[in-house]
């Protein structure tokens, strides 16, 4: 579904500004949204689950200090908006990411926001499945159509991430794009 969006909501975008630009923050959340709208209510609350199993899944500290470095900071809550970004780019992005978070180092979006200093998040990927639910049935999801249990993080990466020496280490590519002064 979010591959289907990222098309649509590329497509929009180049024939609105006439480049290949990325779709506008949200963008592609929405328009996952109402294409999940059109299923089945049953699919529409699996979907939710579906979410919560790839942000476990996400939630590692190596991909939250890549996070830390690219948005300059990362808070719990920062952490979830960044990873529904990430959601949003697709799976070979995310899948890439998890393997290796310093490649996201060559993704076009995150070198921009080094050169711009934007910050890469978005907060309403996370309600993909929340928004459909209650644009196709009037209803509020029900609670018990998802459950998340979190891993523990690793660690091996437990320490300051604002120390900018151990960072380097480990993620060298995204700290030579994010040399923050």
């Amino acid at each position: 579904m979010i591959e289907t969006a990222r098309a649509d909501t590329a497509a929009e975008t180049a024939a609105d500004t006439g480049a290949g630009a990325d779709a506008a923050e949200g963008e592609v959340a929405r328009r996952s949204g109402q294409l999940l709208a059109a299923r089945p209510q049953a699919e529409i609350a699996a979907a939710q689950q579906v979410l919560w199993d790839l942000l476990a899944e996400s939630y590692r500290s190596p991909l939250w200090a890549a996070a830390y470095l690219i948005n300059g900071g990362c808070s719990d809550d920062g952490f979830d908006y960044f990873r529904g970004w990430l959601l949003t780019q697709g799976r070979a992005v995310f899948e890439a990411a998890l393997a290796d978070p310093d490649s996201l180092a060559d993704h076009p979006a995150v070198r921009e926001a080094a050169a711009r200093g934007r910050d890469l998040w978005d907060e309403s990927a996370l309600s993909i499945a929340w928004t459909a639910y209650e644009s196709a049935t009037g209803r509020e999801l029900p609670s018990d159509s998802f459950t998340i249990s979190y891993p523990p993080l690793d660690p091996a990466w437990d320490f300051d991430f604002g120390d900018t020496a151990e960072l380097a280490g480990r993620l060298p590519r995204l700290s030579a794009l994010f040399a923050y002064s």
